[in-house]
């Protein structure tokens, strides 16, 4: 009998030697750490950043069986399965632009390179309804700086009397966010709008603005490892010291705020240059029982107050 080997144009292995979805798993997590893949886009190991990837590729939900890890791959799947590590490896691309999917506040969206990845603790504050800073449930809610539109969103999911707009500069984000609008149903209540900042917002007014603005520093937007780098500059870096567009926010968000109305604004690793731009400005910062740091909520009347700082820089 003639013996059949497959392999893969770059991968010495014999296909016939790697079996089973477990196989393939452990496969792809060494050569993930022998190449020193960066993780941190929803998975922050290499076997688990693995197996996303193989469970998509095979049309499996994550939930599914143990057992399943045991079932044999037919040659055409390990052929595929092979194809997409493979492209984790050579291409450093989030496993999210590779499988267009992403979960956020238990939801799943649509992504690709024209977004960032979600990732942003701005989920916790969602599902416990920014409370204590929100008086009522809001009823106008801007995400600015939407990316895929996420964070929107889920906020329409947890508040669905309110009417949503998804705000971005990027068409392509813009684009994104109509995508995942239409996938969870929500045209009605939620709208995608182009917009720099508040110019195409003219007229509008919240109850609740959330914002996950760019905030990356020159010098850590110049290090951040490849997985980063594939996502969108426009939407990472923001000057020197990554305020840039926090700053023109803070400038301006009290104009589209009602009375009681409130800011939520991720600055990430740059909330030590806002504390030290505006040390008098009492920036509220959340404590997160999930991980991450970095968000502030202050209220239209704070903004208002200390105006005469924000415009001095």
């Amino acid at each position: 009998m003639t013996e059949l080997r497959e392999s893969t144009p770059g991968c010495p292995e014999d296909l016939r030697d790697l079996c089973t979805l477990l196989d393939f798993v452990r496969w792809g997590a060494s050569r993930f750490n022998e190449a020193g893949l960066w993780f941190g886009h929803g998975t922050d190991n290499a076997w688990d950043e693995a197996l996303v990837l193989v469970m998509h590729t095979l049309h499996l939900p994550m939930d599914s069986k143990p057992e399943v890890l045991s079932a044999r791959l037919t040659m055409s799947e390990r052929r595929e399965v092979m194809a997409i590590l493979k492209q984790r490896v050579d291409e450093r691309l989030p496993a999210a632009y590779l499988t267009h999917e992403a979960h956020f506040c238990d939801m799943t969206f649509y992504v690709d390179s024209r977004v960032l990845v979600p990732r942003s603790p701005i989920a916790e504050l969602i599902r416990q309804e920014f409370q204590p800073w929100l008086a009522t449930e809001p009823l106008a809610l801007l995400d600015l700086c939407c990316g895929s539109g996420c964070i929107g969103i889920a906020c329409a999911e947890a508040f669905p009397e309110a009417r949503v707009d998804l705000s971005d500069i990027s068409s392509g984000a813009v684009d994104v966010a109509q995508i995942n609008i239409n996938r969870h149903q929500l045209n009605e209540r939620v709208r995608a709008v182009q917009s720099d900042m508040f110019s195409g917002l003219e007229g509008c007014s919240y109850d609740l603005i959330v914002c996950n603005p760019p905030y990356v520093d020159a010098r850590d937007l110049a290090e951040m490892p490849a997985e980063y780098q594939a996502e969108p500059e426009i939407a990472l870096g923001s000057g020197d010291d990554g305020l840039d567009f926090t700053r023109r926010l803070l400038r301006e968000a009290a104009n589209h705020l009602q009375p009681e109305g409130i800011l939520v604004c991720e600055v990430g690793n740059s909330w030590e240059a806002l504390e030290s731009a505006f040390p008098e400005v009492p920036f509220l910062w959340p404590e997160f029982e999930d991980g991450g740091h970095g968000v502030f909520v202050i209220s239209r009347e704070e903004l208002l107050a200390y105006q005469g700082h924000f415009a001095d820089e």
